[in-house]
């Protein structure tokens, strides 16, 4: 099959994703259309729960080995639809549908791309293929939870949109609920210690505060206090304000070490929710970068998270589609990305296999 006769095929099976609902733990159905796309072409594969997986013919324990993985879950569509999100349907080269750009393009172009080098001989690099569930819940058993069921891997393309632009890099997330305590008391008695006016040097604290690594493809680290809560009732001050922050991590610290500077310096108590979403990147000067480069694309550092959260080897963000389209109203991939899309992941491949 030629790759005009993959793409087409790759086309169909994501109107057949967007059609069928796959919310975050519910992808059973969606699992089973990945299943039938493998069947097709006589490709043996696993499933572990929605997780469907296979790898490459002539799989050898003595290479390294590289994952293609995407998701194909998808979050709830919000109310600003004005289309019906599991209608497929294609309007001046759009393909719209929930799921289509985040990130059912990249995932179907990734099924296409292992399915051409499938059985191929003599690769430098065994071929995992995931198609992943609870990617936008984060979930268990997300590409987190059947890591220990894979091969190792060496290297990986996660599939998101990314206009098939090279992201190099992936900032970590870490979230702190934040507690400034001061004094309760009735609202017409003196008090010196009210929790809502100490709140005010603790906002002003995080708004300026630095950490002092930047890097060249992430930036510097963002914290941004996203949440407050404080006081029940109009004559009483109460005993805390609650914050909560949302700091976007480079890839210059560990979530570890960023908990650790920030409770000890911030002017108030902190705890983080969880310490598993680590920034990710690749060498610049890696052959899959560098094969990349060789087809014109360009670097970047991400500032949303995916499931390269869950890898520790060095990985790749790449595929068709635009990150801004993502969980928006009336959401759209081109026709012609996903066309493009596999086109330049087997190029890309070829190059580094």
């Amino acid at each position: 099959m030629d790759k005009n006769q993959l793409a087409q095929k790759a086309l169909n099976l994501l109107e057949q994703l967007i059609s069928i609902p796959s919310f975050s733990s519910e992808e059973d159905k969606t699992a089973d259309a990945i299943e039938d796309w493998f069947r097709f072409f006589d490709i043996p594969f696993e499933r572990e729960i929605n997780n469907v997986y296979a790898v490459n013919k002539y799989f050898d324990e003595g290479k390294p080995t590289l994952l293609l993985n995407s998701h194909h879950d998808t979050v709830k569509p919000n109310s600003a639809y004005t289309k019906d999100p599991f209608y497929p349907h294609i309007e001046n080269g759009k393909l719209y549908g929930l799921g289509s750009n985040d990130a059912g393009g990249a995932l179907v172009s990734l099924i296409a791309t292992f399915t051409h080098f499938y059985a191929k001989e003599n690769l430098s690099h065994n071929i995992v293929m995931v198609a992943s569930m609870e990617e936008e819940s984060s979930g268990d058993n997300s590409l987190r939870g059947l890591l220990p069921k894979l091969p190792k891997i060496d290297v990986a393309i996660v599939g998101e949109p990314t206009l098939m632009q090279l992201a190099i890099a992936e900032k970590g997330l870490v979230v702190f609920d934040a507690q400034v305590k001061g004094t309760p008391s009735h609202a017409a008695h003196p008090n010196d210690d009210n929790p809502i006016y100490n709140s005010i040097e603790v906002l002003e604290w995080f708004k300026n505060y630095k950490f002092e690594k930047a890097s060249e493809a992430l930036g510097e680290v963002k914290v941004t206090v996203t949440q407050i809560k404080g006081g029940v009732q109009h004559n009483a001050v109460p005993a805390q304000v609650d914050l909560v922050l949302d700091v976007r991590v480079n890839d210059k610290y560990t979530n570890a070490e960023i908990a650790k500077i920030l409770k000890e310096k911030a002017p108030c108590e902190l705890k983080e929710r969880s310490l598993r979403l680590n920034s990710s990147s690749i060498d610049k000067n890696h052959p899959l970068v560098q094969s990349g480069i060789a087809l014109g694309r360009e670097t970047y550092g991400s500032p949303t998270l995916s499931d390269q959260a869950a890898l520790t080897c060095q990985s790749l963000k790449l595929g068709p589609g635009d990150s801004t389209r993502s969980h928006s109203a009336d959401e759209f991939i081109y026709v012609e990305e996903v066309k493009e899309g596999i086109d330049l992941y087997i190029r890309i491949l070829e190059g580094f296999l």
